[in-house]
């Protein structure tokens, strides 16, 4: 209680959250949407500028050739096609271009590479010069050999109009499209290298957020469960240092309530105890009067068994008063834990026998071992819960208890027959204070007591509804501690 918790331990794990989630799915998916866009962006973008260029430079080479060969085109075809084979011999720029010449009918007339006549190229730009009498261009697949080109073909056009042939450039792209590529590879790097940097600052900043988040809630959870007076170190000054704040003074205010409440159960459960013990004993004293007559003798006793009840409360209030202030103690000693719950169940049988309920005991020859225990403490665990079986299971007229040995533990089970209890309520019957939709009569502790004392002794109490109907309380208790 009262106790400041620090902000994470060392070398502690940050699992990834659901802020880490949103802020990965909704920041990095769009970045990552975004950098995509600009990586395909600039590759078009160089992609373009330099296709263009290559394109514009041999439309460019095509036209001056073209118009060098105007002269030739002048005179007879022999001189034209000889000046076609005398300029292609002594073309200079043979190793990144091909220069080649083709005639009206589709024949390739000569080409810088050494090809001389044959069929020529099929592409788009040959056959559209002839058409257009202007210079065509073609880039994509060479049909002959699927590699990528550049083509730009240029018309021979004769001093009469007539088309007498093509002059056309062509050139691979493959170095071009490498050139290309490593742009691409490059822009991609950089944006990689700037997604890792946002990743980094990202996770610093989140990191920041989501751990005092976390330590936030597990404070939050713990002054849920009833660990009031916990402490959050924060050392933000800002809307989580906020929250942190006032999840302290909402675990302060908690604390003090809950210590006013306790002293004041505690200060209620020793005032009540002096007149109850009067009331017992004086009630007892009057029924043993043989002159009671039979109305007053029937109001006695039912005064002698409400004053009896009332005490069982405030007993089990004073227990819970000890268990919330860490004054209860047991008295461990070996004990014969058989014994002590069948004495129990034939003693507690016989009470519920005058109200119609049977209390059936499963008889098991196994022995059972003495195991360290308060037996006490565990004869008002076994008191409560056939308390309760009786009260809440009652109507089904039977209750079966049992005891046995199972996996180095003893296993004790007691069933009623009853509703059973709603499965919302199953996780929160062994709360303190709560009743759920149960219209019987108690302080809504009386588990809450039973399930500490089992877990002193290192064991368990489960509840959970039987098949056919009812609820089983099941206890386990380790045969060695």
């Amino acid at each position: 209680m009262g106790k400041l918790i620090g902000e994470k331990k060392k070398g502690a794990k940050v699992k990834i959250s659901g802020l880490s989630r949103r802020w990965f799915a909704n920041t990095v998916s769009v970045i990552c949407a975004m950098g995509l866009v600009c990586v395909l962006v600039v590759t078009m973008v160089f992609a373009a500028y330099y296709y263009t260029n290559l394109e514009s430079d041999m439309r460019r080479r095509a036209e001056e050739t073209a118009s060098f060969f105007t002269d030739y085109l002048n005179q007879n075809y022999n001189d034209y096609y000889q000046s076609c084979i005398t300029y292609t011999r002594t073309f200079e720029d043979r190793n990144s271009l091909e220069l080649q010449f083709i005639n009206a009918e589709g024949q390739l007339v000569v080409s810088s590479y050494g090809h001389w006549a044959g069929k020529a190229p099929t592409t788009s730009d040959i056959s559209d010069a002839f058409v257009t009498k202007d210079i065509e261009s073609y880039v994509g697949a060479d049909p002959a050999t699927g590699e990528r080109i550049i083509a730009v073909s240029s018309p021979m056009v004769y001093s009469g109009g007539e088309v007498i042939g093509v002059l056309r450039y062509v050139t691979s792209t493959e170095a071009l499209d490498r050139q290309i590529l490593t742009i691409g590879l490059c822009a991609a790097g950089a944006f990689l290298v700037i997604l890792g940097a946002v990743l980094f600052s990202g996770r610093y900043f989140i990191r920041s957020i989501v751990v005092p988040v976390e330590q936030i809630t597990q404070k939050a959870k713990r002054i849920a469960s009833g660990s009031y007076g916990v402490q959050i170190q924060t050392r933000y000054n800002d809307e989580i240092g906020e929250l942190a704040n006032t999840v302290n003074e909402l675990s302060v205010k908690l604390n003090q309530n809950e210590k006013m409440q306790t002293d004041f159960i505690s200060s209620l459960s020793h005032e009540l105890r002096t007149p109850l013990t009067a009331i017992t004993g004086w009630s007892e004293t009057l029924l043993s009067d043989p002159d009671l007559d039979d109305q007053t003798r029937r109001g006695m006793k039912i005064i002698h068994r409400e004053t009896h009840r009332l005490t069982e409360m405030v007993v089990e209030l004073l227990d819970f008063t000890r268990i919330q202030d860490g004054r209860f103690t047991l008295n461990v000693e070996l004990s014969d834990i058989r014994g002590e719950f069948e004495d129990t169940v034939y003693m507690y049988g016989s009470r519920l026998a005058q109200e119609g309920i049977t209390l059936e005991l499963t008889e098991d020859d196994e022995e059972i071992p003495e195991i360290p225990c308060d037996p006490k403490r565990m004869r008002q665990v076994f008191l409560n819960i056939l308390d309760n079986a009786a009260k809440h299971g009652g109507e089904g007229k039977r209750i079966e208890a049992a005891i046995r040995l199972e996996d180095e533990e003893v296993v004790i089970r007691i069933r009623d027959y009853g509703p059973g209890i709603p499965a919302d309520e199953l996780p929160l019957v062994k709360r303190k204070f709560y009743k759920g939709s149960s219209k019987v009569r108690g302080t809504g502790i009386g588990l809450a007591v039973c399930d500490e004392i089992v877990e002193l002794h290192g064991g368990t109490l489960t509840l959970e509804n039987a098949p056919g109907g009812g609820t089983v309380v099941t206890v386990r208790l380790p045969v060695s501690q």
